[in-house]
């Protein structure tokens, strides 16, 4: 696990600032920097409007005895993409603004499924829940 964090923390980095340059050097400094703080404002608006919107669709549920599990997936997903278009890079603001599309984050939302499945199955994680027995 720390190797893969590692790599994440180093190679993507890497990797933005290299994309960054060579869209620099094809648009223009000014245009790169448009580009990045243009991504951002959508993004950020994009992530107010999700948030808002998720965070409406919990109350409803709550208000009707109904407990939100797919919303709270929804607004921890909605929570990282906002994270990551904070981040200045091409490759961020790409996936921040696709978690943040409702087709695209249903997928994001399989996937994750998928990985807490099999990490309960394969006793990685384990789930304990206060007064069942």
């Amino acid at each position: 696990m720390f190797f893969k964090l590692l790599l994440i923390f180093t190679l993507v980095p890497l990797i933005e600032l290299y994309l960054l340059i060579k869209i620099g050097v094809h648009f223009g400094a000014a245009n790169t920097i448009l580009l990045v703080v243009g991504t951002g404002v959508v993004g950020a608006y994009l992530a107010k409007m999700q948030g808002i919107r998720t965070v409406n669709k919990i109350r409803s549920n709550l208000s009707e005895g109904i407990l939100p599990a797919e919303e709270m997936i929804d607004a921890l997903l909605i929570f990282i993409a906002g994270v990551v278009l904070l981040t200045p890079g091409v490759i961020t603001d790409l996936c921040g603004l696709l978690i943040l599309i409702p087709s695209t984050r249903l997928l994001f939302k399989r996937w994750l499924r998928r990985q807490f499945d099999r990490m309960i199955t394969s006793r990685t994680v384990s789930v304990h829940m206060d007064g069942w027995h």
